[in-house]
């Protein structure tokens, strides 16, 4: 409860807040772990479609450029005329005359039967399936959201280890902000020590020669980072002229 033990700064990215809507630090790391997992699945989907579509162009290509059509006509006359009035050729008029024969032919063919006929995916197909792994993406999105409710579940039904947990929690903050505290002072105690930059030694001038300028400079507190406000305290050394927000103050 923030009444009981109010977060700092840096110690809310440390934490998942059920109530807020956005994706939080921790979160977004996992999520972008999922969403990583589909990156193969993408990339395969990927693979098999330009191969699809690279398929189906060669077998047009094929299907256009290879077909052949065949056109055969022939036409066939025998006619046996037998001349005279004698026994031997009227004979010969009904023997070799049945061989007079009269026939055309007309053959148009061609290979269509043995070309590929491929058929391509339409818009609507490549959809259908592209679709399963948009709807796995946007479950990789969506998953914080369910995965918030896993303390409520838990705590529901184990309460005695909710109350384990959340003292632990509590007495855990506690050593943080004390070790915290420990290492900021020293490290603020390295920067006091250290000579400021030429930047800051120009500003510093700048804001002293012109103090209308101050408002434009805006300093920042020397432990957290956050921009000078009002509310902002300055060291009361004379000597020291650090800056600090309220709640690191």
């Amino acid at each position: 409860k923030q009444t009981l033990l109010p977060l700092l700064r840096e110690e809310t990215s440390s934490f998942i807040f059920p109530c807020h809507p956005a994706v939080q630090r921790l979160e977004l790391r996992y999520m972008v772990m999922e969403l990583l997992r589909c990156i193969p699945l993408l990339l395969f989907l990927l693979f098999v479609c330009g191969l699809d579509h690279f398929i189906f162009s060669i077998l047009s290509i094929i299907q256009h450029h290879s077909f052949v059509q065949y056109s055969y006509q022939a036409s066939h006359h025998l006619s046996v005329n037998v001349m005279g009035t004698s026994l031997m050729a009227q004979l010969l008029r009904g023997t070799i005359g049945a061989l007079n024969t009269s026939f055309d032919t007309e053959v148009e063919t061609s290979n269509l039967a043995c070309l590929p006929q491929p058929s391509g995916m339409t818009r609507r197909q490549y959809l259908d399936t592209c679709l399963p792994l948009g709807a796995l993406a946007l479950l990789c999105l969506l998953q914080v959201y369910p995965f918030r409710l896993r303390r409520a579940i838990a705590a529901f039904y184990f309460p005695k280890r909710e109350k384990t947990r959340v003292l632990f929690l509590y007495n855990k903050l506690l050593r943080q902000r004390k070790n915290f505290l420990h290492l900021q002072r020293g490290r603020l105690a390295r920067q006091a020590r250290q000579p400021p930059g030429l930047a800051t030694s120009l500003l510093q001038w700048c804001g002293r020669r012109w103090p209308w300028m101050r408002r434009f400079l805006r300093r920042r507190c020397a432990l957290c980072g956050t921009p000078e406000t009002p509310r902002h305290r300055p060291c009361p050394d004379p000597g020291c002229g650090a800056l600090f927000c309220e709640p690191c103050w």
